[in-house]
């Protein structure tokens, strides 16, 4: 029984690793962040019945995100006269408890958004990659993470944020659906 359970660690260890490097190979992770240097790595992803543009326009629109995902809260744009993200927006925000700045350090309309968010305790890069399909697109998020607060994360939350991810793609798709 003891060599079944180590078979079926090291398989879902393998197939882990496998799926972070495969299905993510169309993203430039700077180098602390790649998931196999980074200390704690979460991947979600949906299917969506809508256009890119559709998915990107409340994407972008981060003003709005706390209207309608529950892990946003006093979202604020740190340049007045910006309405929506773009590449090199600092935009901030809380999430899970927590204040940050984040810095949009990918921006490819329709396609990726990326940025990093710091604190000394914590630092994050998320992505978001929309990828077109049959009956409209695939939208992956995933985010990648490192600082000593990850430590506490993975040992007493570690599904706390693949939860909230699946809760705001969900409700990504039902906005994106019924536009």
């Amino acid at each position: 029984m003891t060599k079944f359970i180590f078979t079926l660690a090291l398989f879902t260890s393998s197939f882990s690793l496998f799926a972070q490097e495969n299905s993510n190979n169309s993203i430039n992770w700077p180098e602390k962040y790649k998931p196999n240097n980074s200390k704690f790595y979460v991947e979600n992803e949906v299917e969506i019945n809508a256009a890119p543009k559709i998915i990107w326009g409340i994407l972008i629109d981060a003003l709005k995100w706390e209207s309608w995902y529950e892990g946003a809260k006093d979202v604020s744009l740190k340049d007045k006269t910006e309405t929506t993200l773009k590449s090199n927006t600092v935009f901030e925000w809380k999430t899970m408890g927590l204040k940050f700045e984040s810095t949009i350090e990918q921006y490819e309309s329709n396609r990726l958004l990326a940025w990093e968010s710091k604190k000394k305790s914590i630092q994050g890069f998320h992505v978001w990659l929309i990828i077109p399909t049959e009956k409209g697109c695939k939208v992956i998020t995933v985010e990648s993470q490192n600082g000593w607060l990850t430590f506490f994360e993975k040992t007493f939350q570690p599904k706390k944020l693949k939860k909230l991810h699946d809760i705001w793609l969900a409700e990504l798709k039902t906005k994106s659906e019924n536009i």
